[in-house]
């Protein structure tokens, strides 16, 4: 796709400009390595650097223009410089126009929470499939814009806008009718504008608890941040698709009735929100009663109204079932299918890699692998597991570096809570240093006993080793907090890493199954 510079930066403002009035633009990049000829450079600033600096080397690459936010003092021949005052904030309505607004051809459903947006747009996205309807989606952990699931390669939730436009226009011209996206709070955030021109037509609430609060500043603005997903059902039009092809897109908002920020979420927007409840709250358009988990999944009465029915997810983590009843009521409401329908594809959903994925190599143990990686998600995954466990819970986990900081003690205090022993261990240190960021967790473990029950082990591998050795016969070793992360990142950059294969390699030394 190629367009002219003036069509696709009509919506900025331009402080200052020279070069070439209208060159072709070919392509779009923020990092100088992606740059290809005809492209448009987006030099950004940054937290350790400065994309000004990689400015001649974008051009070297074949960039023809330059935004950026520093005054234009280089005057490559042939290459157009454009000055405004956030680069950042100029890729989305940049990307959008670039791409065509692939979003306003799309019905798009945006899904938001601390926890459960991964699995919760896996299983809209299946459930549409499984009814026969073309969609495409994109979250922390696959994504299909066209050409099936591909792994995230990126510790990114929601990808920069010049990637969601760019998925979203692959999604468009393979003939997809739907879009799924993983709606983070950096995504939602005005302060990078990733989703800003995203024609959003349903808004998924989950849950909104303590994270990220290192970027957000306080918590209020955390969940103000989410809400703007809620807020974007009443920008833009829901006719979707070309001029003389355009349909109603119906649009709503889906709740979880049991969050105390649902009323908050619900008063963010004019549209219709469908309330949800896996602990069967009164009131809620759609409850889960009688649940009952077990290693592999969970059986429920499955409620809207006066109806009733039973229903069975395969998928481990009674918490689920709040996932299942948010894709339910979303896919319902935006194909109009009766959930009824729906129930009998319960239990072909697949669960996401690295949540709750168990590692089965003949092993007398439990081998559970997680991504939880905050205080709420601890506080979900814990408590279901110990009123099952039938002997010890050993906990391996970490916190992420450079990151917020006030969760990891919390982190320690849940883990030691529910756990007989805690390993705690890397997870993302990045520049900060390993063991340091491992004491911040253990101050939280109280009357936990280091070299007894507590056990501080920044290198990861050897963490898991240790708790495999110290493994007996039915107890459940935790890996939290990777869960499907190709890399861990330290002061040097991302070293390869793959939770699920080093869990199955120290089990092979332990003499249980082959090597991966």
């Amino acid at each position: 796709m190629a367009s002219t510079l003036s069509s696709i930066v009509s919506r900025l403002e331009i402080l200052e400009r020279s070069g070439p009035l209208d060159p072709t633009i070919e392509g779009l990049a923020y990092d100088s390595r992606a740059v290809g000829p005809g492209f448009l450079f987006f030099a950004l600033p940054g937290l350790h650097d400065d994309g000004e600096r990689y400015v001649a080397a974008s051009i070297q690459a074949g960039a023809v223009a330059v935004i950026q936010r520093g005054p234009i003092e280089a005057n490559s021949p042939g290459v157009a410089y454009l000055r405004v005052a956030d680069p950042r904030l100029a890729m989305s309505p940049v990307a959008d126009a670039f791409h065509g607004s692939p979003s306003r051809d799309l019905a798009v459903i945006g899904v938001t929470g601390t926890e459960g947006k991964s699995t919760t747009v896996y299983l809209i996205w299946q459930l549409l499939t499984l009814m026969g309807r073309r969609a495409g989606f994109f979250s922390t952990v696959m994504s299909d814009s066209g050409s099936g699931e591909v792994p995230n390669p990126e510790h990114q939730t929601t990808p920069e806008a010049t990637a969601v436009q760019r998925m979203l226009a692959s999604m468009r011209d393979s003939g997809y009718e739907f879009a799924v996206v993983e709606a983070s709070s950096h995504g939602l955030s005005p302060r990078t504008s990733r989703l800003a021109d995203v024609a959003f037509d349903v808004g998924v609430f989950m849950n909104v608890t303590h994270e990220h609060l290192e970027f957000h500043g306080s918590w209020e603005q955390y969940r103000h941040d989410k809400a703007n997903l809620f807020r974007a059902l009443d920008r833009f039009p829901h006719e979707k698709g070309p001029p003389g092809k355009k349909r109603s897109i119906p649009s709503f908002g889906v709740a979880c009735a049991d969050d105390p920020s649902s009323g908050f979420f619900r008063s963010a927007t004019f549209k219709q929100v469908v309330s949800f409840s896996g602990k069967g709250a009164a009131g809620a358009g759609f409850r889960a009663l009688s649940v009952s988990s077990d290693a592999k999944g969970s059986s429920f009465d499955f409620e809207e109204g006066s109806r009733r029915h039973e229903a069975r997810i395969e998928l481990p983590g009674a918490f689920n079932v709040d996932n299942t009843l948010a894709a339910l009521a979303t896919v319902s409401g935006i194909t109009d299918i009766p959930v009824a329908e729906l129930l009998p594809l319960l239990p072909r959903l697949r669960p996401v890699l690295g949540r709750m994925t168990a590692i089965d190599r003949g092993q007398p143990f439990e081998v559970i692998v997680d991504y939880a990686h905050t205080p709420s998600s601890f506080q979900t995954i814990f408590p279901p597991l110990r009123l099952r466990a039938k002997a010890r819970i050993i906990t391996v986990f970490g916190s992420a570096g450079e990151r917020d900081t006030a969760k990891r003690p919390l982190q320690g205090a849940i883990a030691a809570r529910y756990s007989d022993v805690v390993i705690i261990t890397d997870e993302d240190p990045r520049g900060e240093d390993p063991m340091a960021l491992c004491e911040e967790i253990a101050a939280g473990c109280g009357p936990k006993t280091r070299g007894l029950d507590l056990f501080l082990i920044p290198d990861r591998p050897g963490a898991i080793e240790r708790a495999f050795s110290i493994a007996a016969p039915a107890d459940i070793v935790l890996l939290l907090g990777k869960g499907h992360e190709n890399s861990i990142i330290y002061a040097d950059g991302p070293h390869n890493y793959d939770e699920i294969e080093t869990a199955c390699r120290a089990l092979a030394r332990l003499g249980y199954g082959d090597s991966p």
